[in-house]
């Protein structure tokens, strides 16, 4: 058994990126290879068969890894609420929602739980590729960790460190993070990879060979700007603090809720050429010419209705609706198309009842029990398949003609009687190209989602054989304890 752990300088230097192509690297040697990430924090999460929830990394992961997702593969998962309040899962499951104060001092506890799940792992695998969070040099956060290296210290896991040459200063970042580290962290440390590189590599040659010099570590290699890794899912939501709107004759706009969540429903969209995906930041109004505007999913559905009227969106909603438009609602933004929502247990935040965008005759109240299921189905008007996931906590129910018919017979969702406001629960729904025509008002020229990320792994895990001293890593991978 081996094992490798992969920390950052900060956080989006591409981590999640370069274990993914690392996992279909070595699966392609024939190895078997399981991904793992002890602590995540994101509200992009997937569905496990058996109805747990890890991080979305870690699925795309698993998927290049060629295996089943597993609730071990992300033992630890963190759901922001708000600024200070969080939703934790434990091994799939909900363990309770507590604030930033409060699981800093206890986090070190779940460190059992990190534990059990590697080992379960690593007895199952010729090679554990472990990702770590945000970065070791934020010493602040040492005491208890169980993200970085508390967890490499831990299970004796030998680590390579990621800096982001394309944001600037990768020498400073490097080195700097061995100056501020414990000396028994840093000795965790063997190596470093530089990543994002664009132009002649050559003009690097000596700042490369200055970091091997300053820090005494391995230089593994320096690693391109990766075409490949744009038609992945994203699980950081900072990828869309800079949102880029693709170009397309038909104009989907879809608000940046606050708490977005599960962004990754747009990928498919966002590869079709006769679509233009347009991530509406705050302050912007929502395009005039949209031709449908998505509510995305969110993980506070009331404070982020709240935060929709804050920009003005609904009214520009409104106006969108009055003029012809196509509005779609998914998990909390189908919430939000209803008339009312009721979370009189505080379970998203304090307890309360608000009005909804009262676009569709449906109802939401927010319970306890959280659903959380793979689900697969067709669209009632034209009988298009569609593949997808559910992870919500309320139920919505009313006088609406259902969207969708799943696959055991429940029906699901909402829509208009003219067709043109709809809403549903279930994320993945353009997964499948041919669901996608009903929404986009023309033919898919696109792929199945999984097939086109298939492929995208491929040509990922081909650059990174080219560019990374895949052996050595090996090499390093074997010294774990």
């Amino acid at each position: 058994m081996a094992a490798l752990m992969l920390q950052g300088t900060g956080s989006d230097v591409g981590k999640s990126v370069l274990v993914a192509g690392l996992c279909r690297l070595f699966a392609n040697r024939g190895l078997k290879v399981l991904p793992f990430k002890p602590q995540n924090m994101s509200n992009n999460a997937a569905v496990t068969a058996d109805g747990g929830e890890i991080g979305r990394a870690q699925a795309l992961q698993a998927v290049a890894a060629r295996v089943p997702l597993s609730v071990d593969m992300n033992p630890v998962l963190l759901k922001p609420h708000s600024d200070r309040t969080a939703q934790v899962i434990v091994h799939g499951k909900v363990h309770g929602t507590f604030g930033a104060e409060y699981y800093r001092a206890r986090k070190g506890e779940l460190l059992e739980a990190v534990q059990a799940s590697y080992q379960r792992l690593r007895a199952a695998a010729d090679l554990v590729l472990v990702e770590g969070a945000g970065s070791p040099a934020e010493i602040n956060l040492r005491a208890g960790d169980i993200a970085n290296m508390g967890f490499a210290r831990a299970a004796n896991v030998p680590v390579v460190l990621v800096g982001d040459i394309d944001r600037g200063g990768v020498i400073a970042s490097i080195v700097g993070t061995q100056a501020v580290l414990d000396r028994d962290d840093a000795a965790m440390i063997r190596g470093f990879l530089i990543n994002k590189f664009r132009g002649d590599v050559t003009l690097f040659d000596e700042g490369y060979a200055a970091i091997a010099r300053l820090t005494g570590w391995e230089g593994l290699g320096v690693i391109p700007w990766l075409a490949a890794a744009r038609l992945l899912p994203a699980e950081d939501a900072v990828t869309l603090d800079t949102p880029v709107a693709t170009v397309g004759a038909v104009e989907v706009a879809i608000p940046m809720l606050s708490r977005i969540a599960n962004f990754d429903d747009f990928d498919p969209l966002a590869q079709e050429p006769g679509v233009k995906l347009t991530m509406v930041p705050p302050g912007h109004p929502i395009p005039a010419g949209a031709a449908l505007v998505i509510l995305p999913g969110t993980k506070a559905t009331i404070a982020d209705l709240k935060f929709l009227r804050a920009q003005g969106w609904d009214i520009d909603i409104a106006a969108h609706v009055r003029r012809g438009g196509r509005v779609l609602g998914i998990c909390g933004g189908y919430q939000m198309l209803g008339r009312t929502i009721a979370d009189p247990g505080g379970v998203e935040g304090p307890p309360e009842t608000v009005s909804g965008l009262g676009l569709l005759p449906v109802d939401t109240v927010m319970r306890d029990d959280k659903t959380v299921r793979e689900v697969r189905g067709t669209r009632i008007a034209d009988g298009c398949a569609f593949t997808g996931y559910e992870i919500h906590c309320g139920v919505t129910a009313g006088d609406a003609a259902p969207l969708l018919r799943m696959a055991d017979g429940r029906a699901e969702g909402a829509v208009s009687p003219n067709g043109r406001i709809a809403g549903c629960y279930v994320h993945g729904l353009f997964n499948l190209a041919e669901q996608r025509p009903g929404w986009i008002g023309g033919p898919s020229a696109g792929l199945d989602q999984d097939v086109a990320v298939d492929a995208a792994l491929d040509r990922l895990a081909a650059d990174l054989e080219r560019h990374v001293s895949a052996d050595r890593l090996l090499a390093i991978a074997g010294e774990a304890g």
